[in-house]
């Protein structure tokens, strides 16, 4: 089985891009995975701090690391938007794929201290993880909102990507091209689509030479995440589209099983939600069609 290094020199060298799915239960868990079967594709499975919680850090990795095993599939586990080195310490000992330090909040000379100091420590404990860092800021979290934030936003510059990767020795640079955490209702009716900065995606991968993510995928224009991808994009960031397909998909069993207490059955339709979404973003992000 590959690592999670050679799985991203692979899918940079044939510009396509690793779909990363977040998680907060096992339906989910399954729906994602299943798409991942089906289509014999590597796959990132993201807990940020808050699902981690939820889930339990050493657990979620037991999840990702047990079905692995189990089908020999290239699933990998991100410690996702990891905000403080002692969180980042405890990722890395559990045995995380990959740790995302987020300093993006902070004053990009902070950024620049904190992150660094998040490499030495994932470095001291397994070389092999991969760390991500961000610079810009595209919001904070998945929700559902009235109008874009354009006055919290900030793009990202080539110029700091390029000192940024170069002080930190990151491997994975998560910049703001354009792109946004959560939905705007009208992406929730189908009626808007995020659109990228495909320009500056490309500048900055000439200037930073790394593997790069973009985060906040959900709802961006195909032909966005497309071009995206072949100007050097190698992981993207699906989220609020799987949490959004949970709830309805619940709602609808809810609605239609009203004798059923079995948890479990009350999420099937929500798992199959999820599986085509995946089925369709992997296809996309693979150049399948």
């Amino acid at each position: 089985m590959k690592d999670l290094k050679e799985i991203l020199i692979d899918v940079d060298a044939r510009k396509v891009a690793i779909g990363h799915f977040n998680i907060s239960d096992l339906g989910t868990f399954k729906g994602i995975t299943s798409a991942a079967q089906g289509l014999g594709l590597p796959v990132l499975i993201g807990v940020s701090e808050g699902e981690r919680d939820f889930i339990g850090v050493r657990a979620a990795v037991a999840i990702v690391r047990s079905y692995r095993e189990q089908y020999g599939l290239p699933v990998y586990i991100n410690a996702d938007h990891t905000h403080s080195l002692d969180k980042v310490k405890e990722a890395a000992e559990a045995g995380f794929d990959e740790i995302l330090f987020d300093g993006s909040a902070l004053d990009f000379e902070e950024n620049i201290k904190e992150t660094k100091e998040a490499v030495r420590i994932v470095r001291s404990i397994d070389p092999k993880i991969v760390v991500e860092g961000e610079i810009g800021y595209i919001g904070s979290s998945s929700e559902i909102i009235e109008n874009r934030p354009e006055a919290s936003l900030k793009l990202s510059t080539p110029e700091e990507a390029m000192r940024f990767v170069k002080e930190t020795g990151i491997d994975v640079l998560a910049p703001a091209v354009g792109n946004m955490h959560g939905l705007l209702k009208e992406m929730v009716a189908g009626e808007a689509h995020k659109r990228l900065d495909i320009g500056l995606i490309g500048e900055i991968k000439r200037a930073c030479g790394v593997f790069m993510t973009l985060h906040g995928g959900s709802a961006t224009a195909d032909e966005d995440f497309v071009s995206a991808i072949s100007s050097g994009m190698d992981i993207v960031h699906i989220s609020s589209e799987l949490r959004l397909a949970w709830r309805r998909g619940v709602e609808k069993d809810l609605h239609d099983k009203l004798e059923e207490i079995a948890p479990y059955k009350l999420m099937s339709t929500a798992t199959t939600n999820i599986r085509d979404i995946v089925v369709d973003r992997l296809r996309l992000f693979n150049g399948l069609g």
